[in-house]
Order: structure tokens, then C-alpha cells, then sequence
């Protein structure tokens, strides 16, 4: 198994900034691709954005340009750091890694618990 631990949401006003942090640990051989996803109150899980083990990122419309995703593969290790964060920004943002146990296993998708990120005056 694969475990997830997201740290770094929180309280913040419009225009300010977060860092969420993510560590994966476990039955790991390797991290395909690691990201973040968020969901607001009364809407659907959404894409925030993913990167590979090569540092290829992807990012949401929403959020290209304020915020920005990578990476640590030796201590398979993810961050977004959040900039200009807007009111639209509040959700709970959950990490997520497709990861390998072994050479021969399949890749897998794995989720953290998630963390709240709440932006307000």
C-alpha cells in the first residue's frame, strides 16, 4: 500500500498565498505521476494540476499562472505552491500519486485524505 499525507492548508485572505506539501510512502518502486485535485462545496472533484517524474506539469485553466506545481523524487515528495489566491480557490485539495509496488505491478492511483484551503476576508 501507498499512503498519502497532505500538510499546509489553511486560513487565508484574497491575493495571499499557500503551500501545500504532500508525502507518499509505503510499498513504493515508483511515481508515475503525482498531483493535486481539489472539490468545493457542492461541486465536483476537479483536476488542479499533475506533474510527471520528468517535472512535466499540467495545470487547470483556473489556476495557470498563480500556482505552481513540483516535485522532490527522492523523497517522493509534492508541492503546490499557491499565489494569488481568489475566494473560487476554497476547497478541499486531495493529493494523488499513480504509483508502482514493483517492477511487474501496474500503476495504481492512490489518495491522500485532503486538506481544506479556505481563502476569505
Amino acid at each position: 500500500q501507498v499512503q498519502l499525507v497532505e500538510s499546509g492548508g489553511g486560513l487565508v485572505q484574497p491575493g495571499g498565498s499557500l503551500r501545500l506539501s504532500c508525502a507518499a510512502s509505503g510499498s513504493i518502486f515508483s511515481i508515475a505521476v503525482m498531483g493535486w485535485y481539489r472539490r468545493a462545496p457542492g461541486k465536483q472533484r476537479e483536476l488542479v494540476a499533475t506533474i510527471t517524474s520528468d517535472g512535466r506539469g499540467n495545470y487547470a485553466d483556473s489556476v495557470k499562472g498563480r500556482f505552481t506545481i513540483s516535485r522532490d523524487n527522492a523523497k517522493n515528495t509534492v508541492f503546490l505552491q499557491m499565489n494569488s489566491l481568489k475566494p473560487e480557490d476554497t476547497a478541499v485539495y486531495y493529493c494523488y500519486a499513480g504509483a508502482k509496488k514493483d517492477y511487474y505491478s501496474p500503476v495504481l492511483g492512490y489518495w491522500g485524505q485532503g486538506t481544506q484551503v479556505t481563502v476569505s476576508s
